[in-house]
């Protein structure tokens, strides 16, 4: 069934573009070793993804652009990589507190200067969120590593949920820092870490969903898929008993297009409850935003194409 017009989206992976937006992957370039990724692609992982999209040199306001599209779809807040080099990015957590919220990055080889840049930027930016990348961190760091280990407490301690990448990452890089069984131990020994696994997690995603049957702090975001490929039982769980596990990210401006993420998610055999949980609920939840009911109303015009 189609989307709720009603129900207010909370994205949990957009960004603002740039017109060079190749820049973004400056931090894992030394990883790079295929003529491609090193030169043609406008990201590591472009040659999985059709129709990226562009962003010419033109002056271009990226940030009325993007609210633009979030209003035309139905987008009431956006989760948004902090980065001080992308003034874009500032504006857009300053000038519209109410439709961006923000997540930082993290490299756990940088040890506890990152814990402390953490807490600076809770009380500086509200920052409701940390995001890792264990394949792309150089050198790479597994998502059970001790190093990851003082960033999890600090964010167990501040609330702070972690959005990370698990599977075969889509950059040409060794995917072993990202494999399922790296979970094992941080689960243990964290407990209260709220843990949002990003990028598909394949191919074990029916590990990963037995192991969110056993820990409802984890959690399953859609991100850099295309709606029409969500793996069918991560839906069939999102309907069950993991309806409050799973929750919606997009990948804009990375691979994907608003419009067409739009027009795939009113194709999905949800119900009306499920879209509301995946969609909105979940996410306010976890980010700690305030419930859809309770929020300023981001749109004149809630409707969804």
């Amino acid at each position: 069934m189609p989307r709720p017009a009603s129900v207010r989206t909370v994205d949990t992976m957009l960004g603002i573009p740039r017109a060079d937006m190749a820049r973004n992957y400056d931090f894992m370039r030394a990883h790079f070793r295929d003529a491609a990724s090193r030169g043609s692609f406008a990201f590591p992982a472009e040659y999985m993804f059709k129709d990226v999209p562009k962003f010419g040199a033109e002056p271009t306001d990226f940030v009325e652009l993007v609210l633009g599209l979030m209003d035309r779809h139905g987008i009431d807040v956006a989760l948004t990589g902090y980065d001080p080099s992308q003034p874009d990015t500032e504006r857009a957590l300053r000038d519209h507190p109410t439709r961006f919220v923000a997540e930082t990055y993290v490299d756990p080889n940088r040890g506890m200067d990152e814990v402390r840049r953490v807490r600076a930027l809770v009380r500086s930016h509200d920052l409701r969120a940390v995001s890792g990348f264990g394949a792309g961190a150089v050198p790479q760091v597994p998502l059970g590593d001790k190093r990851w280990y003082p960033l999890y407490a600090t964010c167990c301690e501040l609330g702070l949920p972690v959005f990370t990448c698990l599977g075969i990452p889509g950059p040409r890089v060794p995917a072993a820092p990202q494999h399922v069984r790296e979970l094992d131990d941080v689960l243990a020994d964290f407990p209260e870490l709220v843990l949002v696994l990003r990028h598909g997690g394949e191919p074990w995603v029916d590990e990963l969903l037995l192991r969110m049957g056993d820990h409802p702090n984890l959690h399953y975001s859609t991100t850099a898929f295309a709606p029409r490929y969500y793996p069918p039982q991560v839906l069939a769980y999102a309907r069950g008993h993991g309806r409050a596990q799973v929750l919606y990210g997009g990948y804009f401006p990375a691979g994907l297009s608003l419009d067409r993420i739009a027009r795939e998610l009113d194709e999905l055999p949800l119900d009306a409850e499920t879209f509301a949980a995946f969609l909105s609920t979940n996410a306010r939840r976890i980010l700690r935003l305030p419930d859809a009911s309770d929020a300023p109303t981001a749109c004149a015009d809630e409707s969804v194409e």
